[in-house]
């Protein structure tokens, strides 16, 4: 990454903080702080990508997270979804994949989005 490349997005981080302000919901499309805004952002959100990738989390660490979120430990989990505790380590471990049934009882149990399950997958 270029000095130059990381002063233009610092700039632009910093312009988009001085019009997150002056633009709201009822702020017309085509008022100048709405379109600069939505030009600034775009370059932000391009920059970010190319330099700051985030990779897609496992079904694991979606698992870990939503544990830690309930304040549960696996073994809880394991009981409250009918499979052993050493089923939920291999899943939180990524060494094997829920099935159907189970990855939707996940979903209720730890209140996880389908879609999360299903892009982690």
């Amino acid at each position: 990454m270029s000095d130059n490349e990381k002063c233009k997005y610092e700039y632009a981080l910093r312009r988009i903080e001085e019009l997150l302000p002056l633009v709201n919901d009822d702020t017309p499309l085509d008022d100048p702080n709405s379109i600069e805004l939505d030009i600034v952002s775009d370059i932000v959100e391009k920059y970010e990508k190319e330099h700051y990738p985030v990779d897609a989390p496992t079904i694991g660490s979606l698992i870990r997270e939503a544990l830690d979120n309930a304040g549960m430990t696996a073994k809880e989990l394991a009981t409250r979804i009918g499979v052993s505790a050493s089923r939920v380590s291999e899943y939180i471990h990524g060494k094997t994949q829920p099935s159907l049934h189970v990855a939707k009882l996940l979903c209720e149990t730890l209140g996880l989005s389908p879609n999360d399950i299903i892009s982690a997958a």
